[in-house]
């Protein structure tokens, strides 16, 4: 059992999102791939992602998602200790950019949300695509599979 549950926040409207089939798509992320480690979760507008973008990466334009990790330092602990201590980070996602790229990608914004989600776990749990010589690239395309998702993001880069 998780010494945590992954935190999802909505810091925007989300037309045509199903929370509750997202709430239970992170739990099973945590479950599955972060061996019961939680995580938050931040659905909000491309302006906020713009921001966070430029704060911690000096990159001035919006993103679809960003990944925060916590060190593994930090993330160590277990029950008994403060709960933001025990996340592996967080992740931010631009729902305006997710819900473009669904209607471009011919996929539900669910499966979008879901896509973003599982990238930005990766990179919590310390893969980097662009230094990792495809081992983050496999690894999200196994996880694809299994969950049922559309292309994902690495791939469709390469396209």
């Amino acid at each position: 059992m998780p010494s945590q549950q992954a935190t999802l926040l909505f810091a925007t409207a989300t037309p045509g999102v199903s929370r509750r089939a997202v709430r239970a798509f992170a739990k099973i992320l945590q479950e599955e791939i972060a061996s019961g480690d939680a995580f938050e979760c931040l659905i909000t507008t491309s302006r906020e992602l713009r921001r966070l973008n430029r704060e911690f990466r000096n990159k001035d334009y919006p993103t679809d998602v960003l990944s925060f990790p916590r060190s593994a330092r930090t993330r160590a602990c277990r029950v008994g200790t403060h709960a933001d201590a025990c996340s592996l980070g967080e992740i931010a996602i631009s729902f305006h950019h997710a819900l473009q790229q669904a209607a471009a990608h011919g996929h539900t914004i669910n499966q979008e949300i879901e896509i973003l989600m599982l990238h930005g776990l990766l990179h919590l749990l310390g893969m980097d695509h662009q230094t990792d010589r495809g081992q983050m690239s496999r690894t999200e395309r196994k996880w694809r599979l299994i969950l049922g998702l559309p292309t994902g993001l690495i791939e469709r880069a390469r396209a």
